[in-house]
Protein backbone atom coordinates (compact mmCIF):
# COMPACT_ATOMS: atom_id res chain seq x y z
CA UNK A 1 0.00 0.00 0.00
CA UNK A 2 2.72 2.34 0.97
CA UNK A 3 4.07 1.92 -2.26
CA UNK A 4 0.99 2.34 -4.26
CA UNK A 5 0.60 5.32 -2.21
CA UNK A 6 4.10 6.77 -3.00
CA UNK A 7 3.69 6.21 -6.71
CA UNK A 8 0.58 8.09 -6.66
CA UNK A 9 2.42 10.83 -5.45
CA UNK A 10 5.00 10.71 -8.14
CA UNK A 11 2.27 11.18 -10.85
CA UNK A 12 0.48 13.45 -9.28
CA UNK A 13 3.87 15.79 -8.89
CA UNK A 14 4.15 14.88 -12.92
CA UNK A 15 0.70 16.32 -13.68
CA UNK A 16 1.90 19.99 -12.30
CA UNK A 17 3.19 22.80 -14.81
CA UNK A 18 4.79 25.62 -13.76
CA UNK A 19 4.45 28.68 -15.78
CA UNK A 20 4.25 32.51 -16.10
CA UNK A 21 1.92 33.82 -14.66
CA UNK A 22 -0.19 36.02 -16.93
CA UNK A 23 -3.25 38.88 -16.19
CA UNK A 24 -5.24 36.58 -17.58
CA UNK A 25 -4.71 34.30 -14.82
CA UNK A 26 -5.91 37.29 -12.76
CA UNK A 27 -9.59 35.37 -11.43
CA UNK A 28 -8.47 32.65 -11.03
CA UNK A 29 -5.65 33.59 -8.86
CA UNK A 30 -7.50 35.46 -7.05
CA UNK A 31 -9.75 33.23 -6.33
CA UNK A 32 -7.07 30.76 -4.79
CA UNK A 33 -5.65 33.63 -2.71
CA UNK A 34 -9.34 33.86 -0.72
CA UNK A 35 -9.25 30.01 -0.11
CA UNK A 36 -6.09 30.24 1.83
CA UNK A 37 -7.03 30.88 5.38
CA UNK A 38 -4.43 33.58 7.23
CA UNK A 39 -4.02 35.40 3.83
CA UNK A 40 -3.97 39.01 3.37
CA UNK A 41 -5.58 40.58 0.80
CA UNK A 42 -4.80 44.06 -0.05
CA UNK A 43 -8.49 46.47 -1.39
CA UNK A 44 -6.05 48.30 -3.79
CA UNK A 45 -2.92 46.61 -4.38
CA UNK A 46 -4.35 43.32 -5.45
CA UNK A 47 -7.20 44.61 -7.66
CA UNK A 48 -6.55 43.45 -11.05
CA UNK A 49 -5.42 47.27 -12.55
CA UNK A 50 -2.73 46.88 -10.03
CA UNK A 51 -1.43 43.31 -10.48
CA UNK A 52 -1.50 44.10 -13.88
CA UNK A 53 0.96 46.96 -13.15
CA UNK A 54 3.20 44.74 -10.94
CA UNK A 55 3.48 41.78 -13.99
CA UNK A 56 3.68 44.43 -16.89
CA UNK A 57 6.90 46.07 -14.55
CA UNK A 58 8.18 42.60 -14.21
CA UNK A 59 7.72 40.53 -16.91
CA UNK A 60 8.02 36.49 -17.16
CA UNK A 61 9.06 36.59 -13.18
CA UNK A 62 5.94 35.44 -11.79
CA UNK A 63 4.88 32.00 -11.85
CA UNK A 64 1.83 29.89 -11.15
CA UNK A 65 1.38 25.80 -10.65
CA UNK A 66 -1.26 24.16 -13.01
CA UNK A 67 -2.81 21.11 -11.92
CA UNK A 68 -5.98 19.15 -14.20
CA UNK A 69 -6.09 22.89 -15.84
CA UNK A 70 -6.84 24.60 -12.31
CA UNK A 71 -4.12 27.09 -10.58
CA UNK A 72 -3.12 25.76 -7.40
CA UNK A 73 -0.61 27.71 -6.72
CA UNK A 74 1.47 31.59 -7.00
CA UNK A 75 4.01 33.98 -6.57
CA UNK A 76 4.46 37.08 -7.31
CA UNK A 77 8.01 37.50 -8.15
CA UNK A 78 9.50 40.98 -9.14
CA UNK A 79 12.52 43.04 -8.67
CA UNK A 80 13.74 46.95 -8.84
CA UNK A 81 17.77 45.84 -9.70
CA UNK A 82 19.46 45.38 -6.96
CA UNK A 83 17.19 42.89 -5.19
CA UNK A 84 13.78 40.48 -5.18
CA UNK A 85 10.52 40.24 -3.31
CA UNK A 86 8.39 37.42 -3.46
CA UNK A 87 4.74 38.26 -2.66
CA UNK A 88 1.55 35.67 -2.32
CA UNK A 89 3.26 32.52 -2.29
CA UNK A 90 0.49 30.11 -1.88
CA UNK A 91 -0.38 26.69 -2.57
CA UNK A 92 -3.99 25.49 -2.60
CA UNK A 93 -4.11 23.45 0.55
CA UNK A 94 -5.95 20.53 -1.21
CA UNK A 95 -2.60 20.68 -3.29
CA UNK A 96 0.12 20.53 -0.49
CA UNK A 97 3.17 18.04 0.29
CA UNK A 98 2.88 17.59 -3.58
CA UNK A 99 6.28 19.32 -3.88
CA UNK A 100 4.43 22.21 -5.94
CA UNK A 101 5.70 25.77 -3.63
CA UNK A 102 9.65 24.17 -4.30
CA UNK A 103 9.03 23.99 -7.49
CA UNK A 104 7.65 27.50 -7.64
CA UNK A 105 10.48 28.89 -5.37
CA UNK A 106 13.17 27.07 -7.59
CA UNK A 107 11.83 28.45 -11.11
CA UNK A 108 11.05 31.94 -9.43
CA UNK A 109 14.70 31.86 -8.44
CA UNK A 110 16.23 30.99 -11.91
CA UNK A 111 13.90 33.43 -13.75
CA UNK A 112 15.91 36.18 -11.33
CA UNK A 113 19.20 34.56 -11.74
CA UNK A 114 18.59 35.52 -15.39
CA UNK A 115 17.91 38.90 -14.61
CA UNK A 116 21.33 39.15 -12.49
CA UNK A 117 19.71 39.51 -9.22
CA UNK A 118 20.98 37.88 -6.22
CA UNK A 119 19.33 38.86 -3.34
CA UNK A 120 15.18 37.64 -2.54
CA UNK A 121 13.55 39.24 -0.03
CA UNK A 122 10.07 38.00 1.64
CA UNK A 123 7.53 38.36 4.38
CA UNK A 124 5.99 35.27 6.00
CA UNK A 125 3.73 36.36 9.00
CA UNK A 126 4.53 35.16 11.93
CA UNK A 127 1.31 33.34 12.56
CA UNK A 128 1.76 31.47 9.13
CA UNK A 129 3.60 28.18 11.21
CA UNK A 130 3.19 26.16 7.62
CA UNK A 131 4.68 29.21 5.58
CA UNK A 132 7.82 29.62 8.01
CA UNK A 133 8.44 26.37 8.59
CA UNK A 134 8.71 25.49 4.41
CA UNK A 135 10.86 28.75 4.08
CA UNK A 136 13.40 27.38 6.91
CA UNK A 137 13.11 24.22 5.02
CA UNK A 138 14.09 25.76 2.16
CA UNK A 139 17.12 27.21 3.84
CA UNK A 140 16.20 30.96 3.31
CA UNK A 141 17.44 32.65 6.32
CA UNK A 142 15.06 34.47 8.97
CA UNK A 143 16.59 38.24 9.08
CA UNK A 144 16.55 38.72 12.90
CA UNK A 145 18.78 42.30 12.15
CA UNK A 146 15.41 44.68 10.50
CA UNK A 147 12.54 45.82 11.76
CA UNK A 148 9.53 46.16 9.15
CA UNK A 149 7.80 49.92 9.05
CA UNK A 150 5.06 50.51 6.52
CA UNK A 151 3.41 53.62 5.23
CA UNK A 152 -0.07 53.99 4.38
CA UNK A 153 -0.19 56.29 1.30
CA UNK A 154 -4.12 55.57 0.73
CA UNK A 155 -6.54 54.67 3.89
CA UNK A 156 -8.74 52.99 1.09
CA UNK A 157 -6.19 49.89 0.43
CA UNK A 158 -7.19 48.07 3.36
CA UNK A 159 -5.63 44.51 4.28
CA UNK A 160 -8.43 42.03 5.04
CA UNK A 161 -7.16 38.69 5.89
CA UNK A 162 -9.27 35.32 4.84
CA UNK A 163 -10.71 33.58 7.99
Amino acid sequence: MWIKKFTDINMMKKDIEIRTMTIEDYNEVMTLWKSIKGFKIRAIDDDFEHIKKFLDRNIGLSVVAIKDDHIVGSILSGHDGRQASFYHVCVDAKCRGLNIASRMVEEAIERLKEEGISKITLIAFKKNFAGNIFWKNQNWKLNTDINSYELTLNEGNISSVVA
